[in-house]
């Protein structure tokens, strides 16, 4: 037996007597389930396994095994709680939860021709994913402002609103991520579109010609590098690249030019100078679908969700070690100030799932539980290509 052998040997003879001892603490932490399912006592207590996770913690003097050993018995108690909660029916009192079900409930069947608005302009790459989601005799109308749109869906004015949330140059556009925190709406599905910006004039300017340049602050930024090359043109911030591309052609100025999509050039008469200007020709931006009412879409994979953490060490590691244990894929995890509170954030994330699945209510308590608040967006079939 060679020495790695010998020490491999040791290791499974230690691990033999770890799942032994594991086994019987699962006996014991099912026959505590079982009492409180009797007594009507929620299973999560957060104050009771930090105390534990101290304790443990406290049994060597080795700094780093003190973080293994709160990284070992924060996953036993996980698993424990699953265990739990096979017994224990938890619900209202989880105010994350019963919204979540409730909207379940009242989930509504998708619209058929729907009224859907977007931010921008025709020619707009909202209008594009509008297309691209509902199909090209979908009715659509651009909105000035992004309020505007979320305003819109308020008013009963529309059955859809078609927004982006993040670009793979520039990443997340925040108004956006503020008013889906906001209003209680729901992301019923996704669209990606592939963004190629194209610099675009009246007909017979040249890239000479021009002294200003005109679109989204987004479609500047992820041009900068093609911008910089001009160091002369002014760049001018605008509402939405196709409404720069229509503030150009209206304005009858030579001198003028645009960022923007081909399909907007087209739309308003300009010629294209130049395409692929922008930086990352793997440029990308997704949009969400937003309704009023949750809507549960065939081969949904995707779950959406905003939180709130309470004011307590390693909270935030608490509620990521949900999704290690319960093998679920956490795709996004994003942050925004919260207005008015001083270095208070919320959290907004997406991971895999179906709200209806097996085991998941177990995952929607444990969220509602540990976050001061919780709020699930929805449950939508992810963007495939």
């Amino acid at each position: 037996m060679t020495e790695l052998e010998e020490y491999r040997g040791k290791i499974d003879a230690i691990d033999r007597a770890l799942v032994e001892l594991f086994l019987q603490r699962m006996e014991v932490t099912g026959a505590v389930g079982a009492w409180k399912r009797e007594h009507g006592v929620p299973v999560l207590d957060a104050e009771r396994e930090r105390r534990v996770i101290a304790a443990k913690m406290a049994l060597t003097e080795d700094p780093a095994r003190r973080m293994d050993l709160a990284e070992l018995y924060e996953t036993i108690m996980a698993v424990s709680r699953r265990q739990q909660r096979a017994l224990v029916r938890e619900g209202s009192e989880d105010p994350g939860y019963a919204a979540c079900k409730a909207a379940m409930d009242r989930a509504r069947e998708p619209v058929a021709d729907p009224r859907v608005v977007y931010q921008g302009e025709p020619g707009c790459y909202s209008e594009e994913a509008a297309v691209g989601f509902f199909g090209p005799e979908v009715k659509s109308r651009g909105m000035a402002w992004f309020p505007d749109v979320f305003a819109a869906l308020e008013r009963g004015e529309a059955d859809y609103a078609v927004l982006p949330v993040e670009n793979s140059s520039t990443g997340s556009i925040r108004q956006v991520y503020d008013l889906l925190a906001q209003y209680k709406y729901y992301i019923v599905g996704e669209w990606q579109v592939k963004v190629e910006h194209c610099l675009m004039a009246l007909p017979g300017v040249k890239e000479e010609d021009i002294r200003t340049v005109y679109s989204h602050e987004q479609g500047l930024m992820q041009c900068e590098a093609f911008l910089d090359g001009h160091r002369a043109w002014k760049r001018v911030p605008a509402l939405d690249t196709a409404g720069s591309a229509k503030q150009v052609a209206r304005s009858g100025d030579p001198t003028a030019a645009a960022i923007g999509s081909r399909r907007a050039a087209g739309i308003y008469g300009l010629n294209i100078l130049a395409q692929g200007i922008n930086s990352n020709r793997d440029n990308c931006t997704r949009f969400v679908v937003v309704s009023p009412r949750m809507e549960l879409r065939p081969g949904r994979n995707k779950i959406s969700a905003v939180f709130r953490l309470p004011h307590q060490s390693g909270s935030l590691h608490e509620i990521l070690t949900i999704f290690a244990v319960q093998g679920l894929n956490l795709m996004k995890l994003e942050s925004r100030p919260i207005p008015g509170r001083g270095w208070e954030y919320l959290f907004f994330l997406d991971f895999t799932g179906d709200l209806t699945a097996p085991g998941m209510d177990g995952v929607l308590h444990e969220l509602s539980q540990l976050a001061a608040q919780f709020r699930v967006l929805g449950n939508f079939r992810g963007y495939e290509g």
